[in-house]
């Protein structure tokens, strides 16, 4: 009897437990699924990512589910090698089983090793709050890249040439190289992948077509450090015959010229440099389970091509006449072509490319042409953009046609190209032997203006397109064409990182809806494979540009990739000692300081709010440690003495008073980084840091009875307030100070620059003054954006005031404004201790001047949604969170009594946890799903 009753207890704990583990409930011989849906799997922040070679690839995925307050309790991951498998539900390369936990993304791969090459199919499933279990995910997959150096068999391949000995015969012609090499397909092809890596920049192409729709690769790093490679399915094409793969190359910035940018940076002293050079193999696989692989070798041919100079600031000659007509085809002509030489590799290690291709993005027609002179041409595409054109044309053959660019036209008409030219170089300068010399060294152009020379080939249509260079442009100024002058004979070809948009704001005032389209386009330009200051000027990654831009353009476009990126361009710019650089990649500029620095622990921080990304911080913590013990060894008694900070601000300060809060913010997210690594004692010193930095700051610049912070700007007020230096008594104080500077000193102008324009946006609307904040938004007069738009911008400028000769008119960091429009006219926030925000924070004001407002916002977890319009005295709100998310919502209502859904009270709305009132603000805490609330007004 016994045995009897234990083998029924065993076979009850044993369906229990199946129970269990399958999340069901039985309920009449039923089984009970979970209503929520898995959507959006990514690998990487990938779908489908093709070749990546992380080890531990991170898997997300996201959630949805038409219920309030559903959530994740556990989850279970199958990934299988065929996807027959992972449909039989087999997961042998890893089955995590049930694993109870609310995380949906950055989960770590932990299964058997992965392999170079190989394909693996993904599924989820996951238990909900009730321990309902879901359906299955739709499958994913992720296809390896090369793992180890060992899997690559090429060689690295170029022309063999040697550097010029003088630095004034770089600018003399040296043609763009090309290569080739032909090959049998046999049989059925099951599986064919091209790697390929090149620098400068390449262009490859199967058979005359381009592989694949990216420009300008690879992407910008220190070439010493890592060279990123691309892989290309190639199946489709390769069918039995021969075929050609084909290769050209430019400098890019692996070969530039030894321009003196401002007269004292030499690219070529601080890069990694070379003669241009790539490495490629292509691995076929038939379906018979014979293999071939292709490799870059000296058995590839090559020659000079056409392009006869190109360099990233200057531009390109393309000579027409020397085209090699079907160099890239089976079959062709071979005689002349010479052997490919073998060359040393670079220094850097190749890693899969980690960030999304730079890729055209648009096509932009000339709106207008001009003939400001005889001979002159200037078309005008209607925005400043970056990228390039597309010229169609019947000329003489040899007739030199000369494209040059610019944003700006001057009063006559012609062409002002002086805010795009590089690095200032106008002029002569005496060299050291006083002799008159071009500001950019021996050769150097005497202005060094962007642009391209055509040598036409004649004898009917001709089309030319830029390779190996990029500009920042509105208008193009064409000379030496002497036919007919037609729109259609100039389109320009947008050009950025084709970084996602996530992000929608849109509300009743016009201006606003402009402003944040000029935000949007100077955002995308200033994004080719690093966030420049601008596109034409400068094109160096600037870090005070990134810190004060980061929340905008995270707000507007999936920067996840992009900033992972930039965090370890950051990383290997570091000088030996440790110090990390003005710019990244590292050309020689450093004088701005710890806050332009800061990006690269402010970038951990970033990543880990929006996307929960810890993996960064593992590996990039002892980088910003080493970093901030060199800016504490510099500062004296809590107090900084050197360094750039408010950039461009009307009203100026010396750096100790600027800076010193800065370094005390620094010192807080050092503190942040520190908690999320486990490292307790650092954030404990940090923590204590910032505050004895904050008390010396204090004591030296405040004056407590007037709440002025030295120098008592609208800059200096916004940096104690919005980083958290004014002492708790002494805010309002502060704060009054600041807005009768704003309102009756200034008349309602702004005086700040790159950093106080945010900080000040912030201050005024979380203190209770967004109706100033709206105001310096919309002023149409000067300073602001308004004003620009007035004087003819389509980007933002890099100076308040109109600059026809020296400021750029395509510079991102007045695009705060763009993070105010989601932050507090929709009201999206991440919390500050938000984790892949999975706290949200909305805090919507309602602006008089606004009837409406939709603001959308694509995060990690699931869309964000918070729109409101007015109606019969009311306004009605809309907000969504996504499942695996929380919020806070701070209405600026007097009372919770005016706010309802569906005739329920705030206390009774499901999904609303709590609700506090007090100081003319409730606030309630919602849990996941969408909301319509009515505020009576």
């Amino acid at each position: 009897m016994a045995v009897k009753m234990l083998k029924f207890k065993t076979k009850f704990l044993i369906m229990i437990l199946a129970v269990s583990l399958a999340g069901t409930t039985l309920m009449g011989g039923e089984v009970k699924r979970s209503s929520i849906r898995i959507e959006n799997l990514k690998c990487e922040y990938q779908k489908n990512p093709l070749g990546i070679d992380e080890a531990a690839p991170r898997l997300s995925w996201q959630l949805n589910s038409d219920e309030r307050g559903q959530r994740q309790t556990a989850y279970r991951i199958l990934v299988a090698e065929n996807r027959s498998d992972l449909e039989r539900d087999q997961g042998e390369v890893w089955d995590t089983e049930k694993v109870s936990s609310h995380q949906s993304i950055q989960v770590s791969f932990g299964g058997r090793p992965l392999e170079s090459g190989r394909r693996y199919y993904w599924k989820v499933q996951i238990w909900d709050r009730d321990g309902y279990l879901s359906s299955w995910s739709e499958p994913g997959w992720w296809e390896m890249g090369l793992l180890n150096s060992k899997d690559w068999t090429g060689q690295w391949i170029g022309d063999g040439k040697s550097d010029p000995e003088r630095d004034e015969d770089f600018y003399q012609d040296d043609p763009a190289p090309l290569f080739r090499q032909e090959f049998d397909i046999k049989k059925p092809v099951r599986r064919a992948r091209l790697y390929i890596a090149g620098l400068g920049y390449y262009k490859a192409t199967l058979d005359g077509n381009p592989i694949g729709d990216q420009a300008l690769a690879p992407a910008w790093t220190a070439y010493d450090k890592r060279i990123y490679y691309s892989c290309f399915d190639l199946k489709g094409p390769l069918q039995p015959g021969q075929h050609c793969l084909g290769v050209a190359l430019g400098n890019g910035w692996y070969n530039p010229l030894p321009l003196r940018l401002f007269g004292r940076f030499n690219l070529r002293e601080h890069l990694a440099v070379g003669r241009p050079r790539f490495i490629a193999q292509l691995a076929i696989e038939y379906t018979d389970g014979s293999k071939q692989t292709i490799v870059s070798d000296t058995r590839w041919r090559m020659k000079e091509g056409p392009v006869l100079r190109n360099n990233i600031y200057l531009g390109e000659v393309y000579d027409a006449r020397s085209e090699q007509t079907g160099w890239d085809l089976p079959g062709f002509d071979i005689s002349g072509w010479s052997s490919a030489v073998s060359v040393d590799p670079p220094a850097g290690r190749l890693q899969a490319r980690p960030v999304p291709p730079i890729c055209i993005s648009a096509t932009l027609n000339a709106q207008q042409i001009l003939h400001p002179a005889e001979g002159v041409t200037i078309f005008d595409l209607g925005q400043n953009f970056t990228g390039w054109i597309r010229l169609n044309l019947q000329a003489q053959p040899g007739a030199r046609i000369q494209l040059r660019y610019g944003e700006l036209l001057h009063k006559d008409g012609t062409l002002n190209p002086m805010t795009s030219v590089c690095g200032q170089l106008k002029g002569m300068r005496k060299g050291p032997d006083g002799k008159e010399l071009p500001a950019g060294g021996p050769g150097a152009p005497p202005v060094a203006w962007q642009a391209d020379t055509y040598i036409a080939r004649g004898g009917g249509l001709e089309t030319y397109e830029s390779q190996f260079t990029f500009h920042g442009f509105r208008y193009v100024e064409m000379t030496g064409y002497t036919g007919p002058v037609t729109l259609d004979m100039i389109q320009g070809k947008h050009l950025h990182t084709a970084v996602e948009p996530v992000g929608q704001f849109q509300c009743s005032n016009e201006l606003v809806n402009r402003i944040q389209t000029m935000c949007e386009w100077t955002f995308r330009n200033n994004l080719i494979s690093v966030q420049s200051d601008c596109p034409h000027r400068e094109r160096l990654g600037y870090g005070g540009d990134i810190v004060v831009t980061s929340d905008a353009m995270m707000l507007n476009f999936d920067m996840a990739q992009f900033y992972t990126k930039a965090a370890w361009d950051w990383h290997d710019a570091a000088r030996p000692d440790g110090m990390l650089t003005d710019t990244a990649p590292f050309i020689g500029i450093q004088y701005c300081g710890p806050a332009w620095a800061m990006a690269h622990p402010l970038l951990q921080a970033q990543l880990y709010r929006y996307y929960g990304d810890w993996r960064i911080i593992e590996r990039q913590y002892g980088t910003s440690k080493r970093w901030f013990k060199l800016v504490q060894d510099q500062a004296k008694d809590g107090i900084f003495p050197t360094g750039l900070s408010d950039h461009e601000a009307r009203v100026g300060a010396e750096p100790p008073m600027l800076v010193t809060p800065l370094y005390s913010e620094a010192a807080r997210i050092m503190s942040s980084l520190a908690e999320i690594s486990g490292q307790d004692r650092d954030r404990v010193e940090y923590l204590n840091l910032a505050e004895q930095i904050k008390s010396a700051y204090l004591e030296k610049y405040n004056k407590p009875e007037t709440g002025v912070f030295s120098p008592g700007s609208q800059t200096s007020q916004s940096f104690a307030l919005y980083l958290d230096m004014a002492p708790v008594a002494g805010r309002d104080r502060a704060f009054d100070y600041l807005v009768n500077d704003l309102v009756a000193t200034n008349e309602g102008k702004l005086t700040t620059g790159i950093f106080g324009t945010q900080f000040m946006l912030d201050v005024l609307s979380r203190m209770g003054r967004a109706d100033l904040a709206w105001q310096l938004a919309t002023r149409r007069e000067f300073p602001g954006w308004g004003y620009m738009l007035e004087n003819g911008a389509t980007t933002l400028w890099e100076h308040w005031q109109y600059s026809d000769n020296t400021y750029s008119h395509n510079h991102p960091m007045f695009g705060s404004v763009s993070q105010w429009f989601y932050n507090w006219l929709g009201g999206i926030q991440p919390a500050r201790d938000a984790v892949g925000f999975n706290k949200i924070e909305f805090r919507p004001q309602f602006i008089q001047d606004l009837d409406w407002v939709q603001c959308r916002y694509q995060s990690i977890r699931g869309p964000i949604e918070s729109n409101w319009r007015r109606k019969d005295n009311s306004i009605y709100l809309t907000l969504e969170i996504p499942v695996q998310a929380q919020a806070l919502l701070y209405l600026p209502v007097p009372s919770a009594t005016v706010v309802h859904e569906s005739r329920l009270s705030l206390d009774k709305i499901p999904g609303i946890v709590s609700v506090q009132t007090g100081d003319n603000q409730v606030v309630c805490q919602l849990q996941s799903g969408r909301y319509e609330l009515i505020i009576q007004q």
